[in-house]
């Protein structure tokens, strides 16, 4: 008898899938640009035939890559299965910029894939290889539906096609595929059944498991489940206020970038005695406060709070696909004029958040979204995410600190790309690489025009930071 296989969706997963519809595009991505040289063919285009070809034999490093969703009769509940109708030429496209080929183009052109819902009839992934860069540079615009991949796991997916070694070679191609096949839909009724008969004592058990696993101590003496989950609910109750910026989002999206030296902002935070992505979050509250005055807001009576990711993957987790982040709430300042003030203040803010339970009361509630019913847990997330729990995002992922390189083609930088979701119109994400520290900035199409006005007051916040610093 031939052994079938099928895996599930966390709960946190399921909540990406449940939270999309037409206007909502729950996929993270980046965008990339390389030295197009060392792929040039002799007549000029890009040997797209040799990177298709590095693509397939990395694919077995990922299994998910190969896998689609499956639903569950009678439940609404997805599964993943591996696709035996794979075709790598759906996920691999390739296009080329009409000339000049700049910078503003690649960045209309992500927005524009961006915006893009993903087959969910096929593996949830996308490479977009844009030929005719300026500079004599290519682009990849990768996207990952949030189901399969958050930040750290959409990292380790384009890690597979880079290498730091300038003379990255054509790796081997691998040993055929065989899909396994899955089970029948008689089948996954009844294991769904089964499971959801255990499922809440199961799901007590994670969450308490994971509350012992990450907290070291409760607090007033209360029993640590109960601790985190307090501390997480203080935290994220009570909306945040209303802005231009906190609109119900559309179908389309605008993308764009700062980049800033990593060693100077790392500086930064030294001497105020905090971390890089206290310096992030100071240079978005600074140059949020500028934006919305010049959009005639009274920013000194907002509640202006972000949503932070923190990835919660134990040592042993390493880069495991799917979902493993808690959210912490840091309200932002942006009612204090000084710059450093604000960043005094980030630094005590975000000090305190890591003393509390937030993170780890996060991982206790994951585990019983888990008990929700599928047609419910749409509703609630989409419900959750329009009650204005914050105003936007903000992340901050640990890149390669190396330079890489894709078939000696060198890579010259990393721009993160967050979802939008709710009435958030504005998602960041800071990835570093190499020396530099890469913003990627995704916004709704109308709500937010001037999107580069806000990237110009980034750059311009950090060049006052880093004035002020110099005299600490």
């Amino acid at each position: 008898m031939t052994e079938t296989h099928h895996e599930r969706l966390s709960g946190q997963d399921l909540s990406f899938l449940a939270m999309e519809d037409g206007r909502a595009h729950m996929h993270v991505g980046m965008v990339s640009t390389f030295d197009a040289g060392p792929l040039r063919l002799d007549n000029g285009s890009l040997d797209f035939e040799r990177i298709v070809s590095h693509v397939e034999a990395t694919l077995s490093n990922v299994p998910r890559l190969r896998q689609k969703l499956a639903w569950v009769k009678g439940f609404g509940q997805p599964v993943w299965v591996d696709d035996a109708d794979f075709n790598l030429d759906f996920h691999l496209r390739h296009t080329a910029l009409p000339p000049p080929g700049d910078i503003r183009q690649l960045k209309r052109l992500a927005g524009r894939i961006m915006s893009q819902e993903l087959d969910r009839g096929k593996p949830l992934w996308e490479h977009w290889f844009v030929d005719r860069v300026e500079g004599d540079r290519f682009a990849l615009i990768s996207k990952v539906h949030h189901c399969l991949a958050d930040g750290i796991a959409g990292l380790a997916i384009i890690g597979t096609l880079v290498s730091p070694d300038p003379d990255h070679a054509d790796p081997a191609p691998a040993p055929e595929w065989q899909p396994r096949p899955p089970p029948g839909d008689t089948q996954l009724m009844l294991d769904e059944l089964r499971r959801r008969t255990i499922a809440p004592a199961e799901a007590l058990g994670e969450a308490l498991g994971a509350q012992f696993r990450r907290s070291t101590k409760s607090s007033a003496g209360s029993p640590p489940s109960f601790s985190a989950l307090r501390d997480l609910l203080a935290t994220s109750t009570g909306g945040a206020s209303d802005t231009p910026l906190n609109r119900p989002v559309g179908p389309h999206r605008r993308f764009d970038w700062a980049r800033l030296p990593f060693e100077g902002v790392h500086e930064i935070g030294a001497r105020a005695g905090g971390k890089v992505n206290d310096v992030a979050l100071a240079l978005t509250s600074g140059a949020l406060r500028g934006f919305l005055r010049q959009r005639n807001v009274d920013v000194d009576h907002l509640e202006l709070r972000t949503v932070v990711p923190v990835n919660i993957r134990s040592e042993d987790d390493g880069t495991e696909m799917g979902n493993h982040v808690a959210n912490l709430i840091v309200p932002l300042p942006i009612a204090e004029a000084d710059p450093w003030t604000r960043l005094e203040q980030i630094v005590e803010t975000t000090r305190e958040l890591k003393k509390s339970n937030s993170a780890v009361g996060f991982e206790v509630l994951g585990p019983l979204i888990d008990l929700l019913p599928s047609p419910l847990l749409g509703p609630v997330m989409r419900l959750g995410s329009q009650s204005t729990p914050a105003n936007l995002a903000v992340s901050n992922l640990p890149g390669p600190r190396i330079p890489m390189y894709l078939l000696g083609a060198r890579q010259f930088d990393m721009y993160p790309v967050l979802p939008l979701i709710g009435n958030q119109a504005l998602g960041i994400v800071l990835m570093s690489y190499e020396d530099s520290l890469c913003w990627g900035l995704n916004a709704d199409w109308d709500t937010v025009p001037d999107l580069h006005d806000l990237v110009e007051r980034i750059e311009a916040g950090y060049d006052e930071l880093s004035e002020i610093a110099a005299t600490k």
